[in-house]
């Protein structure tokens, strides 16, 4: 894999040869800790839902639709601040466009949400799809037109 050079991800950023891709296993381990850091938000929330009499474990649809907006909400408002969860942000990735490897547009971003659906419900093969794509791209990524790649030395971990 190769080292990144100078690149510039932001507004107006131009597309550089020498990104570094962010792979399968990397990337499996991130959703790992999103996976952990959103039990932190969810299990709090559904507690606070059965106090006021909305519950998950009484097969309540308001709960389940409010946690799964809820989880949307949170993952795409980490998406923008941060280009990156806080599972990418242990393993050093942000998301780019593809193109011009700047930060997506929020419209890429909910595509990019709403294509996990899609990556999910075809036994997962969206999702397996990044370790044999040539940049590391699931369906989700492909959708919204995004790639996943390690951090440019140029761009400090709380700005994007």
């Amino acid at each position: 894999m190769n080292e990144m050079s100078e690149m510039t991800v932001g507004a107006g950023a131009t597309p550089q040869p020498d990104v570094q891709y962010v792979g399968f296993w990397a990337r499996v381990l991130a959703s790992f800790v999103d996976t952990f850091v959103s039990l932190f938000v969810l299990v709090p929330l559904a507690l606070l839902l059965r106090t006021v009499g909305i519950g998950i474990a009484n097969g309540d649809p308001y709960a389940s639709t409010i946690t799964q907006l809820l989880l949307a909400l949170i993952v795409i408002a980490f998406w923008m601040a941060r280009m990156a969860t806080p599972g990418k942000m242990v393993i050093d990735a942000v998301i780019v466009d593809a193109r011009s490897f700047g930060k997506p547009s929020l419209r890429q971003f909910v595509v990019r949400y709403l294509g996990y659906f899609v990556s999910t419900i075809a036994l997962f093969l969206g999702l397996l799809w990044v370790a044999f794509d040539a940049r590391k791209q699931g369906w989700h990524d492909k959708l919204a037109d995004t790639v996943v790649i390690r951090r440019p030395p140029n761009l400090p971990q709380g700005l994007s």
